[in-house]
């Protein structure tokens, strides 16, 4: 392709631009506009699919639902979790804005999981804060924001421009004005003017080299190549605590991770090779990844996620999420190797390095509205410094962004000819260079280096040698070669991946201390220093267009954390950082003087999507797609004769239509195609229902074709059916008892869930003798969750044959109360064979007389099984007043499993 001239370049104007259209930059886009502000959107893929959100996402890691958590109390746990260096006020506005954000999402029809009463099904997976709230159908939570971006009024103000990919933010006066961009597709250059600029590019995950050696077998979405960290710093903002890596565990030879945060809830565990836990630290953290990695290395290696001791319901619903919403190859990995959860634990293994805010700490200093140190420039995301902001995060400060962006009007003035030059010379200069280094050879040679240099444990020659190898790969990268406008996107990527490789090898000589754990480990500094390092080290391109740093002191906490007491005071200016002398193995003295002249000799398929695929050239389907397509979104009427079309693609094709669009009276239309005669037109409305439950109006008429539906032959479509009775209220108890008379265990399990909704306690008691034992264990746990003034009525729960519905009906005790004689039960069933029996007993005397429950309890402490130790060891916190639990306590605080001594130091 030739060279197009700069003065050829389109020119787009904005009050808005948004650079990204992920998890951040979506919401900037739509906030700013619901604020008035027209909006440019830039997006070097497409919006519908780009962004690591578009894989889907199984859960909420850092949801502060009232009633469950504290946002204090979130703050100090991420104070802890990142060694004290934090700004709590970004921190704050996560932890007081996500629930907002969360019923925000969920009015877009994104899904949360509730209990039978409705209620945020929030999980406990650190041993402080419950925090995980699951995503059941996370995996469609990028085509809802995208529905979001196509309504009527968001297109009026939202242009999105898909292919195009900003290299350089435009700077006037010391301000943002816009971008310079290039085309992906067809190498058109593109010039913007905006009134402000948010960037949210995610972060820098194409950094490290995986074990694999492939290029894009990355941790995090390999597209992020640190667009947005070379960006900003090229535009004179500072970036902050670029020493912070991110490094996860993974699962060995895949680049998924290994899914704790899922596992947990269920039962699952990190283990030795001997079945032990051993991770002290609770957050999951650096310094959690350098236990993990010293276990790694030890004789009691591999690790592993223990899953092969649950019991098959947990391990089948397991599979349902990490074989879909997670990975969708994942099950294909597995299956390659011949491993099953059942009978192989998952073994697991480090990830390459990264950098990212939203995982660890590393990114653009930003303030509590997402402003960057730049004039209207704003970051957010992953991209921007907001410690383990996650993706909720991501939302709130895309928000914050948007909404502070949107007071700004397209900029006027100059455009700066020589940063616009700059970029037209970044962008095209390897299509001089047509048969010069082609980008995946440079690109491996220069993660290469990360690899041996910059990966820690870190030490100061090291670093220095990584100084030394990435200025000189500045002059490799400037002779790669390209053809095609794809290869210019990935060259410009390499010098971004470059840029970012620098500022880590800098940044970590520039802190002399080990801080993070593993993140920043530095042998040769091994001590953590907060006397001269509770600071910020943040990072700016100086005037000459070097990296030069300052010590900034963290400003004194709105929540005060017992560990970390920051004063404030003035910043140091340390300059630019010197590498050290590796020239030579030691000081370098004179060389005796020769005769010579001295000359240097790298998801299941959704139904409505197969069918799309298959048979999208029939004429009626293509017609459907015209008519969705277009700027007027159709409404039922329009879209009902192809739900009632002869044909069953094109029926199955109006399903996804109607659940795109989502005009009134969806819920009815997609209701009544439960029961279609065609079993993948009724499963596919049975997906979109599901999909759409948290946003359709309790509707009296979609009750008929939903009762309907719970007598069609799919039992996933008489599941889908009860659920969305209960949900949407519309069904008496009668029915709801009907259905534990279904031959399925999976509806007679959502009848259960129906009833707790209720409150129906005698037709639950009834459902106790069900032949399934994973329905007997919900209604062991429905009994637990009925709001009911009498006593639940769990004995017959409690002599069950089966030990999982036993332990089940004893742990519901610690919520419906353990009075004698359920006390004596419990005492008893401490001497069960079964371990889950032993735990659920355990468990239920928390809830018993101190004088009753201690004693067992203190002797439970000597379980061989870990899992019964560490729920005895929360039964005693619960007799904490106790003279003899406390004393109990401390004699567990040097227990070998790493849950029980946390959770038994907490007495201390």
């Amino acid at each position: 392709m030739a060279i197009p001239a700069l003065s050829s370049a389109t020119e787009l104007r904005c009050d808005v631009l948004v650079v990204g259209g992920g998890t951040a930059g979506t919401m900037a886009a739509l906030t700013a506009a619901e604020r008035g502000a027209d909006v440019l959107l830039l997006e070097k893929a497409h919006v519908r699919h780009s962004g690591a959100l578009a894989m889907g996402m199984d859960g909420v890691n850092n949801a502060v639902i009232p009633g469950r958590a504290e946002p204090d109390d979130y703050v100090a746990e991420i104070t802890r979790a990142n060694d004290g260096i934090v700004d709590q006020s970004t921190v704050r506005q996560t932890a007081t804005r996500g629930f907002d954000m969360v019923r925000r999402l969920e009015s877009y029809g994104v899904k949360f999981e509730k209990d039978e009463h409705g209620e945020y099904a929030v999980r406990q997976v650190h041993r402080s804060g419950s925090y995980v709230l699951p995503m059941p159908e996370g995996k469609d939570v990028k085509k809802v924001l995208y529905r979001q971006l196509r309504r009527r009024e968001m297109r009026e103000r939202i242009r999105i421009e898909n292919r195009v990919m900003p290299v350089r933010v435009l700077t006037h006066e010391g301000r943002a004005v816009g971008a310079a961009a290039f085309n992906t597709r067809t190498g058109e250059f593109v010039v913007v003017r905006a009134g402000a600029v948010v960037l949210a590019t995610g972060p820098c995950g194409r950094l490290g080299l995986p074990a694999s050696g492939y290029l894009y077998g990355t941790y995090e979405n390999p597209t992020n190549a640190g667009d947005g960290y070379a960006m900003a710093y090229h535009a004179g903002a500072e970036l902050t605590g670029i020493e912070c890596f991110q490094i996860n565990p993974l699962i060995k030879d895949y680049n998924g991770p290994a899914c704790a945060y899922v596992a947990n809830p269920f039962g699952g565990y990190q283990v030795n090779r001997h079945g032990q836990r051993f991770v002290d630290s609770d957050y999951w953290s650096g310094q959690m990844m350098s236990e993990f990695a010293a276990e790694l290395a030890s004789d009691r290696g591999p690790v592993y996620l223990k899953l092969s001791h649950l019991p098959e319901e947990s391990v089948s619903a397991l599979e349902g999420i990490l074989h879909t919403t997670e990975r969708p190859t994942r099950g294909t990995f597995h299956a390659g190797r011949g491993h099953d959860y059942r009978t192989h634990d998952i073994e697991m293994h480090i990830s390459e390095i990264g950098l990212c805010g939203g995982h660890s700490a590393s990114g653009v200093r930003v303030d509590d509205h997402a402003r960057t140190t730049v004039p209207r420039l704003y970051a957010a995301g992953d991209l921007a410094c907001v410690p383990h902001n996650y993706m909720i995060g991501a939302f709130v400060f895309g928000d914050l962004a948007g909404a502070d962006a949107a007071q700004y009007t397209a900029y006027e003035g100059p455009l700066p000819q020589d940063q616009l030059a700059a970029a037209h010379e970044l962008v095209y200069r390897p299509l001089r260079n047509p048969d010069g280094p082609p980008q995946p050879q440079v690109e491996y040679k220069l993660r290469r280096f990360v690899n041996d240099y910059v990966a820690p444990p870190k030490t100061g020659a090291k670093l220095s040698l990584a100084v030394e190898a990435f200025e000189r790969m500045g002059r490799e990268i400037e002779a790669m070669g390209a053809r095609t406008a794809h290869e210019l996107m990935r060259c410009a990527e390499v010098s971004f991946i470059r840029d970012c490789a620098e500022m880590a090898a800098r940044s970590s000589l520039a802190r002399t201390e080990s801080r993070w754990g593993l993140y920043h480990e530095r042998t040769d500094h091994p001590e953590r220093d907060d006397e001269g390092w509770l600071h910020h080290l943040d990072l700016r391109k100086s005037p000459s267009g070097t990296m030069e740093f300052t010590a900034r002191p963290v400003a004194p906490y709105l929540v005060p954390v017992a560990e970390f007491r920051p004063v404030g005071g003035p910043s140091r200016h340390l300059g630019e950082v010197v590498p050290e002398q590796v020239a030579t193995a030691g000081p370098r003295t004179a060389a005796p003087v020769g005769s010579g002249d001295g000359t240097p000799a790298a998801r299941a398929a959704d139904p409505r999507e197969e069918q799309h695929v298959a048979d999208g050239r029939s004429p009626r389907i293509l017609a459907l797609l015209a008519l969705t397509g277009g700027d007027e979104q159709p409404d039922i009427d329009a879209l009902t004769p192809y739900l009632k079309d002869p044909d069953p693609a094109v029926r199955t094709a109006a399903v996804a239509a109607v659940t795109e669009v989502v005009p009134p009276g969806a819920g009815l239309a997609l209701a009544q195609r439960l029961t279609d005669p065609d079993p993948a037109v009724a499963a596919a409305a049975a997906a979109s229902l599901r999909e759409l439950l948290d946003v359709l109006p309790s509707d009296l008429l979609v009750a008929v074709p939903l009762r309907a539906a719970l007598t069609v032959s799919d039992p996933a479509v008489r599941a889908l059916a009860m659920e969305a009775l209960r949900v949407l209220r519309l069904g008496p108890v009668a029915l709801y008892a009907g259905g534990l008379d279904d031959p399925d265990i999976g509806v007679r399990i959502e009848a259960v869930r129906a009833l707790v909704s209720a409150d129906a306690v005698a037709e639950l008691a009834a459902a106790a003798g069900d032949r399934a034992r994973e329905v007997r264990v919900a209604v062991a746990r429905g009994l637990a969750a009925v709001r009911s003034p009498e006593p639940a009525p769990l004995a017959p729960l409690l002599a069950d044959a089966d030990p999982l519905v036993r332990g089940a009906a004893l742990a519901a005790l610690a919520r419906t109360g353990c009075p004698d004689p359920y006390s004596v039960t419990a005492t008893a069933a401490l001497a069960d064979p079964a371990w889950q029996v032993r735990a659920g007993a355990a468990t239920a005397l928390g809830a018993a007389a101190p004088d009753a429950a201690v004693p067992p309890l203190t002797a439970a402490l000597e379980d061989a099984n870990a899992d019964v130790r560490k729920a005895a060891v929360l039964a005693l916190l619960a007799h904490g007043t106790h003279e003899a639990a406390r004393a109990a306590l401390a004699t567990a605080t040097k227990d070998p499993d790493a849950d029980v001594r946390a959770y038994a130091a907490r007495a201390a």
